[in-house]
């Protein structure tokens, strides 16, 4: 009879790992790897890796698109960025590194738009 081997799958993503990790290498999420034991008769890593989601049929888009009326900013380059300005009543997240200037980008935008008559709401 063969030995149980265990491996450690990533739960995210489906990649498995002879050891625990912290990190999937895979998909680079933190803490989604768990033990599960593949015993003698289970798959080899390699195939069980390559889970297979479920089919569904797409539909198509029917009738006319149409672009949504911009907002801009008043600054050039968060204008260029967000396709020409903001879209009354969308919400846009902002992300990026500490510091790197999020809240200064945005309160300065929301003060011209203030100022040029708009409501704007900045939540961080």
């Amino acid at each position: 009879m063969a030995k149980a081997t265990l491996s450690f799958v990533c739960q995210n993503c489906g990649a498995a790992y002879n050891r625990w990790q912290g990190k999937c290498e895979s998909c680079g999420e933190w803490n989604t790897l768990s033990e599960e034991d593949t015993g003698a008769t289970a798959m080899p890593v390699s195939i069980r890796s390559r889970r297979k989601g479920r089919l569904f049929a797409l539909e198509t888009l029917t009738g006319k698109s149409f672009e949504a009326p911009r907002l801009p900013s008043g600054m050039a380059e968060l204008d260029r960025v967000t396709g020409g300005g903001f879209v009354r009543g969308s919400v846009l997240l902002v992300g990026g590194d500490p510091g790197i200037g999020k809240s200064t980008l945005l309160t300065q935008a929301t003060s011209l738009m203030a100022r040029a008559g708009h409501r704007a709401v900045y939540i961080s």
